[in-house]
């Protein structure tokens, strides 16, 4: 499910007020998640690295569990994208990202 998970809370006020910038969200969220050759679950799992990379922890939460529910990914999957974390962001988000995983699996 692509539709009503890319957004914060903060989009309900513009789905109300402004549909039209709304929709334009909508549609890029759609253009984006469907690529050529890579599939949604394999953008999903990217997704989840660039937001553990970011250090944010309600998109990576976001991410973690949607993944979790959409596609049945699991804990060792989300593991070896942290892995990537690890390497090309360091030691902070990849622990912040390790906690938030453990929060919400145990």
């Amino acid at each position: 499910m692509k539709e009503d998970v890319f957004y914060g809370k903060g989009m309900a006020h513009v789905k109300k007020d402004y549909p039209d910038i709304f929709k334009a969200v909508v549609e890029l969220n759609e253009a984006a998640y469907s690529g050529k050759v890579l599939d949604y679950r394999t953008q999903k799992l990217i997704a989840l690295g660039i937001t553990a990379a970011a250090s944010d922890d309600r998109a990576m939460k976001k991410q973690m569990m949607s993944a979790m529910k959409e596609f049945d990914i699991t804990r060792d999957e989300i593991v070896d994208v942290l892995r990537v974390v690890l390497l090309t962001s360091g030691n902070p988000p990849f622990t912040k990202a390790m906690k938030i995983l453990y929060d919400i699996t145990e």
